[in-house]
């Protein structure tokens, strides 16, 4: 099982927010491209969202189900991705001086890639969960709205730089 883990400076329901938005998806998912569908019930469990994974005109057409919600603590997803096979994802959060830890989790649990030594499926899905955890870090740092000052979090303290 890869596990991947980044300080969010914003509180656990800000991160929710953003996975409470299944249009965001293809935002902060690596791999994902486009939306074609969201449950009206998302984010409640047995509701899915129906996605595209792949550069056009290679696209495949998967949809991700929520197994289990309680935010903004814990959600569990199980993500199809044929012909690679299916995964479960685990996305964990606890309250941190700076704001959040998350953690993501995920394992293949059908199809070809269950078969793989994790050996060689870890450090791949490590490198693409540190991404996906940068772009949910700017979603949610940056639609947090800190009650207190009523202000936006700033880019810069959340390593954003200017290209």
């Amino acid at each position: 099982m890869a596990t991947t883990t980044r300080l969010f400076r914003c509180p656990p329901e800000a991160v929710f927010a953003v996975l409470a938005d299944g249009w965001t998806y293809p935002t902060w998912v690596v791999g994902a491209s486009r939306m074609r569908y969201v449950d009206e019930e998302w984010p409640s469990p047995g509701s899915r969202i129906n996605h595209s994974v792949g550069i056009w005109p290679a696209v495949i057409d998967d949809e991700t189900v929520v197994v289990e919600w309680d935010a903004p603590k814990r959600a569990v997803f199980h993500a199809k991705g044929w012909p690679i096979g299916e995964a479960r994802i685990v996305v964990e959060t606890r309250p941190h001086a700076s704001g959040c830890v998350v953690r993501i989790h995920e394992w293949a649990v059908r199809g070809p890639l269950q078969f793989v030594p994790r050996l060689f499926t870890d450090p791949p899905l490590d490198l693409r969960n540190r991404e996906a955890l940068r772009r949910l870090a700017y979603l949610a740092e940056g639609q947090w709205v800190n009650d207190e000052t009523e202000e936006r979090s700033d880019p810069e303290e959340r390593g954003a730089t200017e290209s």
